[in-house]
């Protein structure tokens, strides 16, 4: 079983230096993140969850949102992402290993209490970051040294054939 993170979104936006430095509108804030946790979640093989609060909307139901491994929360109103997530790791069984990214300090205290174990909105954006840059790297085109020449991969039949079409031309 993938191990579980679920994320207090607007929390993790709070923090989120770069965010502050270049003045980023909420929605694209949140935009911004959704991507980010996509890569991170592609990249770990986590199953993530990033919940926003519609504690002060009007939305009167909890929407759920699935994209390329990540689930994305928005909770009703009068509902916090403080609350959905902690019932969520009290649902969640003995043996399934859960983390909560908040730095709320009375959520991270709750949900210790409930089984799963806290980081704060700095360490996730340290972990995003070297998630992401190990990641690309991983996924890089490997380099002319490393690559093999198209006629190594090829039969010696395969070959002269395709020489054969580039010399027709």
């Amino acid at each position: 079983m993938k191990p579980l993170l679920y994320v207090d979104g607007y929390n993790i936006i709070g923090a989120w230096p770069r965010a502050a430095q270049e003045n980023w509108p909420l929605d694209e804030c949140r935009d911004r993140l959704i991507h980010l946790l996509q890569d991170y979640a592609g990249y770990t093989g986590q199953e993530v969850w990033v919940v926003f609060d519609g504690y002060k909307a009007d939305r009167t139901v909890r929407s759920v949102d699935e994209r390329a491994g990540l689930t994305i929360v928005y909770t009703r109103h009068g509902e916090t992402a403080d609350h959905f997530i902690e019932r969520q790791c009290q649902q969640l069984p003995k043996y399934r290993e859960a983390r909560v990214a908040s730095s709320d300090g009375v959520e991270q205290t709750i949900i210790l209490g409930r089984g799963a174990t806290r980081m704060s909105a700095r360490e996730l954006w340290r972990e995003l970051n070297a998630e992401r840059s190990s990641g690309r790297d991983r996924h890089q085109m490997p380099s002319a040294q490393q690559r093999t020449a198209l006629s190594a991969a090829l039969s010696k039949e395969q070959f002269e054939a395709l020489d054969r079409l580039r010399r027709q031309k």
